[in-house]
C-alpha cells in the first residue's frame, strides 16, 4: 500500500473514530495514537496553545519538550506563519529545539479554528527527508477534523 492509500485509509478511520466527539483533547489523543499505530513514526503527537507559548498535549513517543514560544523552533515557528512546515534536516533549521537526538526530520501541521492557531500537530522520524509534499497534504486534512 502506498502513503496516499494508507493516508486516505487513516482519514476515513479516523473519522469513524473519532464520531460526535466535542472534546480536543480526547480528539488528539485518539489521532496521535492512530497516526502512530498506522504510519510507525518516531514521535507523534499535539502542541496546544496557551497564551504565548505552546504547552505539550496528548503524543505518543518519547518524553518531549513541555512548552515551545511563539516563533521558535518548528513548531512555534509552524504556529507564528500558520502554515504547514517541512523539514528535510532538523539540524539544517535555525534554531530547531531538539527534544531528542533521535529525531532527524520533522514535519509541523498547525490547527486553525476560526482563524486562528490552537494547536500544532509535530511529528519526527528518525530517518533524514522523510516528510514531503504528499505528508503535509493529508496531514493538513486531517488536522481540518481533530
Amino acid at each position: 500500500m502506498d502513503k496516499t492509500q494508507k493516508y486516505n485509509q487513516l482519514l476515513r478511520d479516523l473519522g469513524f473514530l473519532l464520531g460526535e466527539e466535542r472534546d480536543s483533547v480526547a480528539r488528539m489523543a485518539n489521532a496521535a495514537a492512530l497516526i502512530q499505530e498506522r504510519m510507525g513514526f518516531f514521535w507523534t503527537g499535539f502542541y496546544r496553545v496557551d497564551g504565548a507559548e505552546l504547552v505539550l498535549g496528548p503524543f505518543q513517543g518519547s518524553p518531549a519538550c513541555q512548552r515551545i514560544g511563539f516563533g521558535r523552533g518548528v513548531c512555534g515557528t509552524a504556529w507564528k506563519e500558520a502554515r504547514t512546515l517541512v523539514v528535510p534536516d532538523v539540524e539544517a533549521f535555525p534554531g530547531h529545539i531538539a527534544c531528542s537526538a533521535l529525531s532527524r526530520s520533522e514535519i509541523v501541521v498547525p490547527v486553525i479554528r476560526n482563524g486562528a492557531v490552537t494547536a500544532v500537530l509535530d511529528i519526527d522520524s528518525t530517518d533524514l527527508g522523510t516528510f514531503d509534499d504528499t505528508d503535509a497534504l493529508w496531514l493538513e486534512r486531517l488536522c481540518e477534523i481533530v
